[in-house]
């Protein structure tokens, strides 16, 4: 059964963008923001912080992809961080972690692949974006472990599960 929880923290400046021909509901915005907020809340990061999240077709992330990563393949998201509110000692009002760009096809194909829904894995994809903006990644298997610690975590303060 699918459970959501609302996580109520300050309105971080989040942009979102859809650059699909498809149609970004109320509900995908919510779930994007309530990701994100989630994150904030889970690192209790006090300051206030902004994020990209742009919404793009499998097309356009292969480009970048390729151009940023020299990865000549589709993905479902691509993170590209700045500031780490984690990493400074500085008293800067605003973070500004970066820019988080996820396939829309991808969702809706890895939710069907992975049997849960669309709502789970857009959260998944955010927050699993937001964790490489404040430095985590996956590559070495120490890592890759610590994040997924962290991912499965966070999804289940939002209470979102399969």
């Amino acid at each position: 059964m699918l459970m959501k929880k609302l996580i109520r923290k300050k309105m971080n400046n989040v942009i979102i963008e859809n650059n699909t021909s498809e149609i970004l509901s109320s509900e995908d915005e919510f779930t994007i923001i309530n990701a994100i907020n989630s994150v904030v809340e889970n690192f209790n990061i006090k300051e206030d912080i902004e994020v990209s999240v742009t919404l793009v077709s499998s097309e356009e992330i292969k480009k970048l992809n390729n151009e940023y990563r020299d990865v000549d393949k589709v993905t479902d998201v691509l993170s590209f961080p700045l500031d780490n509110p984690l990493d400074s000692d500085s008293s800067l009002p605003t973070y500004f972690l970066g820019d988080v760009v996820i396939n829309r096809e991808k969702i809706m194909e890895q939710s069907i692949e992975f049997s849960h829904s669309y709502e789970r894995e857009l959260s998944y994809l955010v927050v699993h974006s937001m964790l490489h903006l404040l430095g985590y990644d996956h590559i070495e298997e120490e890592d890759r472990v610590l994040m997924r610690q962290k991912e499965k975590e966070i999804m289940s303060e939002l209470g979102i599960f399969k």
